[in-house]
């Protein structure tokens, strides 16, 4: 089973207290702002339009990049597994 969840992150969420680490994997989409990540050793900036996906038992934190909240769209599956995407073809098909 699958989590969804669109979140807006407010600025004082800025300094990670520590880094997370669980059983699962985990998608993150910027709608709005400016995401900071950081996944293990990495500490990366997402923008609007950019997307992440990790596997949750490397140690992550994410909050606002800046002075202003962030919105992003979060997926998140329990059993660690990764997205299956299924395309349709045309209507009729």
């Amino acid at each position: 089973m699958e989590d969804r969840a669109g979140a807006r992150l407010p600025q004082h969420q800025r300094s990670p207290k520590e880094q997370k680490v669980h059983e699962g994997y985990e998608w993150l989409y910027v709608l709005d702002g400016r995401l900071r990540l950081l996944l293990g050793d990495q500490d990366l900036v997402l923008t609007p339009g950019e997307a992440a996906e990790f596997d949750t038992r490397v140690p992550h934190w994410f909050g606002p990049a800046g002075d202003e909240p962030v919105e992003v769209l979060t997926l998140f599956g329990t059993q660690g597994e990764r997205a299956h995407l299924k395309v349709r073809g045309r209507r009729g098909r």
